[in-house]
This record gives structure tokens, C-alpha cells and sequence, in this order.
């Protein structure tokens, strides 16, 4: 039986049960999500409505988006955090500062996007405090894309804070909100449409004109209500002026713009002004309204408050009524709608939005509202808001009257839109820069910007040839940006790998350019790697390896900046790992996710955590890894990022898990072969050899690590590739291949000279068993790896030492290495490694102990993460800091750990074994 709060919601009495039981949830001390789905019209604001009037007890905030307001950084959620900022002082300082400068409420460097979302989530715990927290957000497809990404950013780490975010958005794919839980809100039962169509047509109605506006209107209620007004019985009766079929958002618009005929000219004007002022601030309403001699009564006249209401804000009736007012009017009143909110908004308090107004006011060029938004990005800039920047110098571009002028800006447009990551928006703003007078530098820009659109689209094969052009052309103009450039072609070479040749550039012809290039300015960090990676493709390895290693001690020193570690750590990370420089490898991916983090580079930090990734799985951190792992998907869905997750499949393999690894190597395989990106193929056939290696499936990994090492151009994968080879190989007794193999990697790691790259050498030498006894050769790469941070590397190292001491029959010294093989197997979260020990372990006549793997154990990987921390000595705040999650939900997840580890404190957990550490 529908509830008596219910009755005016016509078929949604499951919709509306669910809303009540997220709010119970919330009440209980959850955080429940919930994205409302559905097309425009079907009544997702209408359960919105009903949500707050049945949130009795809970503080409720709420905001809708704005189309106007869609480019303006933070927006949305300055409007939706406002009524909360009386609680921002009791914020960690860090939160505090970047919330402020988000909101331009203090100057100071751009905030970090994962800190600005950290105080977001601080602020809203910290809201709920007292009695639960509601946060609803209405038309969440015109929330600014900033405010969109940190509210889902938000949702994804509410868990005990007692806070409910509920969204409402036509369409939540390819949006931010793409994979929360939801709800989609379909057309009402034919009964229910039924009856909301007699109670809006009173009367007789032919009974196939009724059947066809149900049949056109698939029950859409806002159509069913509005549709028949500004039509005469008459004509609905007999049918002769139904809608025509076309978009129902389009046909909805047309029956509010019929019923603001009537209305008088100052009380449209008075609408127009609401409808294109995105914040509903009434005072701000009336002051723009009194330049254009509009008293502020007229808001009473009759049919007004069927369209808007006014109070504390001013809010449509529905959104759809707001653009069909901005559709209704003609560009001269929207430009004079404009010019009363920039007349009427303070130029000091809030410049910026004065500037888009004036913008929008602008009847054609005009170099003083150019200027001024020129300002308003750079603000944008500094407050981490590049969408918002790249809309203030896109329209800024077009205002410019000067064409030189007009080219810088478009040029700067450009390249902040790049940064964005929309290179078709990129593309376009380039065009408006080639119609002007071009100098050859401006040129060659154009070229640069082209190529790295072309590079952020696909890291295939595309963006070399493209990239080189661009450095030919800037050689005679800006050496440094010129060899800049080569090692930006280099990078897209690099992740072309075996596919480059499709675009005619192999990494080859880059490198042969660059070395005939002559350095005019002092070495900078960039040069070093550029010298490298050159040397690399054009003499090999071994003439590389010490300009590579020179350059690595540059790379990790401490006056490595922001600018130079986001663009090239990536680069310097896969030399480290590609001359097995373990030390090396830990202080550039971690320094390279630290910069992607401080500077809301969302893409550089997917790259950054997934290099990470696979140091952490190296270095047996599983659980960090996982943690990581986590943090990468959602940055990736965050963005719609099509970078390959090299991590989640590295850590599949690793985990021994078939047949999702399997899942992700199809997938994989075939989108980094559709962009032409051939380092993905590499991993992805490495991830396999490894996946088949780990359960003893030696014919697979023989296939897959022959292809993983064809491409030794590629960087650190084909490496990898090549170890797995070898073990394959030597188990499957194919000493020709394996030989073959070993000669490769021998000499790429006696020119390494790391303990990494010779525990390797010596272990790959013993499998091969091409020594009277190569015993000393498996204890000398046990004894190496053990001086390294590769653990998992010795754990292997330790286990085919424990298989070749089984089959000398050498049984109790076999149980001694496959047990610590297996232990470490265990805690390092690898089933599949795990497994194989076992078994070797049995085959000795030891019973192994029933160990449960890491990551199927007691703990969740996030509480044991959590655990580990606060076995470190930080406190809540602080590995809420370092989480990107609040403090309550530190406490809710150490409070689980506590349970099923059977403690009662922090101090105990020094005791706990090592599913924890």
C-alpha cells in the first residue's frame, strides 16, 4: 500500500521505497550512493523532491547543475558545499587551504584534485556530526566536470559517515557517475499514465487520439502534465495538433515556451534574467532586473509562479523550463540579459563570473571582455580548474578583434584544452589559429599541439611521424623545445613499440634525428634522457647503459621538479626497470605519483600508479599494489581513460587468478592492438608467460614469452619476457631456445651490473644446467637478490633452488627452500607461485599447513593497509590523508580489522603475524 506521503507520485512506489530505505541506511550510520537515471521529464526531480520531504531528522543540502554555469570550475560544488563551510576550520590545514583555493575564497597555488576531494569528503563527515547528512545533486549532467569528478571521487570512499550523496543525471554513462549504484527511472505503468493524462485533459477524449499520446509519450509524467497546456480542447479531442515526433526534451520545452506568450515583456525579461543567472541568488536577480527599470514586484504578476519560485533562491519548476526561456529569447535579450548581471555583479568579489557574463553580453570582438577573461583563466589556473581556464581563452579567442592576438590566445586555449584531455576541442581551436597571420614559431606550435592531440587521443602509431615533423620544423627556431620535442616522439615510439612501423617512424629514425640535433644550451634532466634513449635505439644497450645510469642519478636527486617529473618520469621509470635498478625504479615511481597527485594530473596518475603497480608486485608490497590498483580503476573511470591497465593485469597474473587474467589479457590484446599501441601487446604477453610460469603451464609460457621478448626496443617488458622464456624453456628441455634466450639477457644484465640484473643472470645460468654443478649458481642469485628490494625475485629464485634440490633427491634441504618459497609465495598474495611450492613441497612427503593467500585471508586489503598504518604510529587524520579517505572510515575499517584480528588496540597490532604486514 503506497504511503500517504506518496499519493501525489503516480506509479513510483518502488522507487520511493528504496529512497526510504537509503535513508534509513543513513540513519544507521552508512553512507549510501545513488545515481537517479532517466530522460528528461520522467521525473527524477519530482523523487528528489520527495526524498528531502521525507528526510525528517537528516540535513539536507542540494544543488542543481546550471548549463550556463557547465565550464565554471568548482561551481557546482561551491553551491552544494556552501551551507557545510561553517565546519571547513575543523579541516586539516592541507584540506583546509585547498578547499579555500578552490573556492576562491584565498589566493595560492593550484590544489591538489585529490586533496580538494579529500576535503570534500572531511567537510561532509564533518557535516554529519550531529544528525545525518543528505547531499542531492539535480541535473548532474551540466554540474562542471571538476565539481562531477571530485563528488565521484567523493561517493566511492563514503562508507560510515553517515552521508547520503543522491544524483540525478539523464544519462551517467561516460560520466563521472559511470558505475555507482543506480537507479534507473523508467515511464509509468500504463494504468498510472492513464490516469495522470485524464487528470491533465479534463473531458471526453477520442480514444485514439488518448492512445497515441500514451504510445508518443511512453509515459513520461512531465510530458503527460505539460503537453496538453496551450492546447484548446478542441484541438486535443480531435487530435489536430499533436506533437510532431521529435525529441521529447525539444516537444517538453515547446509547451513551456507557448505559456510565456502571454506574459508580459518586463516579466519574460525578468525570467530571462533568472533563467541565465546559474546561482538563483535573488538579490543578484533583483540589482540586474533595476538596470533594466524592471521593479522587482512584477515577479507577482499572475502565471510567474507557475513557471518559478522565489525565496532564499530562486528555483524553475523544472530545469527544462529554463531552457526553453533561453530558447524563447532572441540574441538581443539574451545579451541584455548579460549586461544586467556583469552590471549588476561586484568586479572584485567575483570577477570571473561578471567576465562570462560580459562575454555572453558581447555583440561582436571586444579586446577589453577578451582581456578580462584572459584573467579569469589564469585565476581558473591557479585555483587547479583547466576546463574552466580552457572555457574563459576559448571564448576569449573568439572575442579577440586583433587576428595576431586572436592566434596567441587560440595557441593558449589549445593547449590548456589539451591538458583537459579533449583534443577534439583542441582541434578546433587550432583551426582558428591557422586562419591568422602565423609566424614560423607559431607554426610549429600548431604542429606540436597537433601531433600531442593526435598522442593524447591514442598512444599508437599515429603520433610519431606527426611529433618528428613538429621537431624538424623547431629546430631552426627553439632548440630546446625542438630536442624537448624528439623526446616526446621518442615516449610515443616507446609506446608504439613493435607497431611504430605502421606510421613509417620507428624509434630508430627519431633517435638518429635527435643525435644529429646540436645541444646549444646546458644539459638539463630532459637532455639526459634524451641522450640516453637515443644512444639506446641507435648503438644498443650496452653503449647506453652509462648515459642511462648518469641519467637516473639525475632523476633521483632532490631538485627534480613538478614540470620535469610529469613530463618524463614515466620514461626515466621504464630505464630503471629496463637496467633492473631496483633502488632507482622506488624513488621515481614514487616521486612520479606524488607530482601526478599534487598537481591533479589524472592521467599522468594512472601511468604513474600502474609503473608503480608493478615495482610494488616486484617488491612483494601485494597489498599495497592492490590498494593502488583500486585508486587506478577509479581515476580511469573517473576520466574515461583508455590507457591500458598494465597494473590490474600484472597483478592478475601475479595473483594467479586464470581466468580474470585471461579476460583482461583479451581485452587488452585486442585494444592496444586496434590504437596501435605495441607496448601494451608486450605486457600483456609478459602478464601471460608469467600467469602460465606461476602454475607450471610451460608450453603457454614458452608461446606467450617468445613474443613478450621479440621487441627489445620496447623498454623493461621484453625483459621480463626473456627471464620467463628461459625458465619455460629449461623445464620444457629445449636447450636451444633457452641458450638462445640466455645470451640475450646475459648481456643486457652484465651490462646492467645491478644485484637485480645478476641474481637474474645467475639464475636463468642454473636453470639451464649447462654446469657441471649449478648449485653455486642458484645460492650466488639468492645471495644477490637478497640485497636487492626484489622479493619476489628471491622468492623465485628460492623455489626453482627447492625444485632442482628435489630432483637430486636431496629431500630434506628441498623442504627447507620450498618452504620458505611457499611462505613467501603466501604473504605475497601469488596463488599460483603458492600453489606450485605446495606441490613440490608434498612431492618431498611434507604436509604443508592450510595458509590462506594473502588477499583471501581475514583481512580486506584495504583494512589491511589500514593496519599496517596505524602499526606505523599515524593516527586516523593521517592515514586518512595518505588514503584519500575520511577519518571515520579509517575508524570503521580498523574496527573490522580489530575484530577479526581479535584485538582491542592499536599497540597490539605489533603482534600480529604477517597477513597484516
Amino acid at each position: 500500500m503506497a504511503s500517504e506521503s506518496t499519493v501525489g507520485l503516480r506509479g513510483r512506489q518502488a522507487e520511493c521505497r528504496q529512497l526510504r530505505r537509503l535513508l534509513d541506511a543513513v540513519r544507521r550510520g552508512d553512507s549510501p550512493t545513488l545515481v537517479l537515471s532517466g530522460e528528461a521529464g520522467i521525473g527524477k526531480s519530482a523523487l528528489l523532491d520527495y526524498l528531502v520531504s521525507q528526510a525528517e531528522g537528516c540535513h539536507v543540502v542540494r544543488v542543481a547543475g546550471v548549463q550556463a554555469e557547465a565550464e565554471l570550475a568548482f561551481a557546482g560544488l561551491h553551491q552544494l558545499c556552501a551551507p557545510l563551510l561553517d565546519h571547513i576550520d575543523q579541516l586539516p590545514e592541507p584540506q583546509r587551504d585547498a578547499l579555500r583555493t578552490a573556492f576562491g575564497l584565498s589566493a595560492g597555488p593550484a590544489p591538489d584534485r585529490f586533496l580538494v576531494g579529500l576535503a570534500v569528503l572531511s567537510l561532509m563527515a564533518a557535516g554529519a556530526d550531529g544528525d545525518p547528512l543528505v547531499c542531492v545533486v539535480d541535473d548532474a549532467q551540466w554540474v562542471d566536470q571538476i565539481s562531477a569528478e571530485t563528488l565521484a571521487f567523493v561517493a566511492r570512499r563514503l562508507v560510515a559517515e553517515s552521508v547520503a550523496l543522491v544524483v540525478a543525471i539523464r544519462d551517467p554513462a561516460g560520466t563521472a557517475f559511470a558505475g555507482l549504484p543506480q537507479l534507473e527511472v523508467k515511464g509509468l505503468p500504463a494504468a498510472e499514465a492513464r490516469e495522470l493524462l485524464a487528470a491533465a485533459i479534463p473531458g471526453p477524449l477520442d480514444e485514439r487520439v488518448r492512445d497515441r499520446i500514451l504510445a508518443e509519450l511512453h509515459g513520461n509524467p512531465l510530458a503527460l502534465l505539460e503537453l496538453p497546456r496551450g492546447l484548446t480542447y478542441t484541438e486535443l479531442a480531435g487530435g489536430f495538433r499533436l506533437p510532431d515526433d521529435h525529441d521529447l526534451a525539444d516537444r517538453i520545452e515547446d509547451t513551456f515556451q507557448r505559456r510565456l506568450t502571454d506574459l508580459p515583456r518586463d516579466t519574460r525579461r525578468l525570467l530571462l534574467i533568472a533563467a541565465v543567472e546559474p546561482t538563483g541568488d535573488p538579490a543578484l536577480i533583483y540589482r540586474a532586473a533595476l538596470t533594466l527599470g524592471i521593479t522587482p514586484g512584477v515577479h507577482q504578476l499572475p502565471g510567474f509562479t507557475g513557471l518559478l519560485e522565489w525565496g532564499r533562491q530562486v528555483t524553475f519548476r523544472h530545469p527544462l523550463a529554463r531552457s526553453a526561456i533561453r530558447r524563447a529569447a532572441s540574441p538581443a535579450d539574451l545579451r541584455e540579459a548579460h549586461r544586467s548581471l556583469a552590471d549588476a555583479t561586484d568586479p572584485v568579489s567575483d570577477p570571473d563570473r561578471r567576465a562570462w557574463h560580459l562575454a555572453h553580453a558581447a555583440e561582436g570582438p571586444d579586446e577589453a571582455v577578451a582581456a578580462e577573461l584572459e584573467r579569469s583563466a589564469g585565476r581558473a589556473r591557479s585555483r587547479g580548474g583547466l576546463a574552466a581556464a580552457a572555457a574563459f581563452l576559448e571564448r576569449a579567442t573568439r572575442l579577440t578583434p586583433d587576428r595576431a592576438e586572436q592566434v596567441r590566445r587560440a595557441i593558449a586555449a589549445a593547449t590548456v584544452l589539451l591538458q583537459t584531455g579533449v583534443p577534439n576541442q583542441t582541434l578546433e581551436l587550432l583551426a582558428i589559429a591557422e586562419a591568422g597571420p602565423l609566424d614560423e614559431l607559431q607554426r610549429a606550435q600548431l604542429d606540436l599541439l597537433r601531433a600531442e592531440a593526435a598522442f593524447a587521443t591514442s598512444h599508437g602509431h599515429e603520433a610519431p611521424p606527426l611529433l618528428l615533423a613538429a621537431a624538424h620544423r623547431l629546430e631552426r627556431l627553439d632548440s630546446k623545445l625542438a630536442r624537448d620535442t624528439y623526446l616526446d616522439a621518442l615516449s610515443a615510439t616507446t609506446f608504439a613499440g613493435r607497431l611504430a612501423a605502421r606510421g613509417g617512424v620507428t624509434p630508430a629514425d627519431v633517435a638518429q634525428a635527435a643525435r644529429r640535433m646540436p645541444r646549444e644550451h646546458a644539459p638539463a634532466k630532459g637532455d639526459l634522457l634524451l641522450d640516453a634513449l637515443a644512444t639506446l635505439f641507435t648503438d644498443g644497450y650496452r653503449a647506453a647503459a652509462p648515459a642511462a645510469k648518469e641519467m637516473l642519478r639525475a632523476f633521483c636527486g632532490s631538485d627534480l621538479t613538478a614540470e620535469e617529473g610529469l613530463r618524463w618520469l614515466w620514461l626515466a621509470e621504464a630505464i630503471a626497470a629496463d637496467l633492473w635498478d631496483d633502488e632507482s625504479w622506488d624513488i621515481l615511481s614514487g616521486r612520479h605519483v606524488q607530482f601526478a597527485r599534487e598537481a591533479g594530473a589524472l592521467s599522468q596518475l594512472i601511468l604513474a600508479l600502474n609503473t608503480r603497480i608493478a615495482f610494488e608486485l616486484f617488491t612483494g608490497h601485494y597489498r599495497s599494489a592492490v590498494a593502488h590498483c583500486g585508486e587506478a580503476a577509479v581515476v580511469a573511470e573517473t576520466i574515461a581513460s583508455s590507457l591500458v591497465p598494465y597494473g590490474a593485469l600484472r597483478l592478475a597474473a601475479w595473483q594467479g587468478r586464470r581466468q580474470h587474467a585471461r579476460q583482461l589479457l583479451a581485452t587488452v590484446t585486442a585494444d592496444a592492438a586496434e590504437r596501435g599501441e605495441g607496448i601494451g601487446l608486450t605486457v600483456a604477453q609478459s602478464a601471460a608467460a608469467l600467469l602460465a610460469n606461476s602454475s607450471g603451464d610451460f608450453e603457454r609460457a614458452l608461446v606467450e614469452a617468445r613474443r613478450a621478448s621479440e621487441c627489445v626496443l620496447e623498454l623493461a617488458a621484453p625483459n621480463w619476457g626473456l627471464v620467463e622464456l628461459i625458465e619455460a624453456a629449461a623445464y620444457l628441455g629445449r636447450p636451444g631456445i633457452a641458450a638462445d634466450a640466455f645470451a640475450q639477457l646475459s648481456e643486457l644484465t652484465s651490462a646492467s651490473g645491478t644485484d637485480w640484473a645478476l641474481g637474474l643472470q645467475a639464475r636463468s645460468r642454473a636453470l639451464l644446467g649447462h654446469d657441471d654443478d649449478p648449485e653455486p649458481q642458484y645460492r650466488e642469485a639468492i645471495a644477490r637478490l637478497r640485497r636487492t628490494k626484489v622479493r619476489a625475485e628471491l622468492a623465485r629464485a628460492t623455489l626453482v633452488y627447492g625444485e632442482w634440490l628435489r630432483r637430486r633427491g636431496r629431500r630434506l634441504d628441498a623442504r627447507e627452500q620450498l618452504r620458505t618459497a611457499h611462505e613467501m609465495f603466501v604473504l605475497m598474495g601469488a596463488e599460483g607461485f603458492a600453489e606450485r611450492a605446495r606441490r613440490e613441497l608434498a612431492a618431498t612427503g611434507e604436509k604443508t599447513r592450510d595458509h590462506a593467500v594473502a588477499g583471501t585471508g581475514r583481512l580486506t586489503a584495504r583494512e589491511s593497509q589500514i593496519a599496517r598504518l596505524a602499526r606505523d604510529g599515524l593516527s586516523n587524520p593521517e592515514i586518512a590523508s595518505r588514503l584519500f579517505l575520511s577519518p571515520r572510515t579509517v575508524e570503521y575499517h580498523l574496527g573490522n580489522a580489530f575484530a577479526k584480528l581479535g584485538i582491542s588496540s592499536r599497540h597490539e597490532l605489533n603482534r600480529v603475524p604477517g597477513d597484516v604486514a
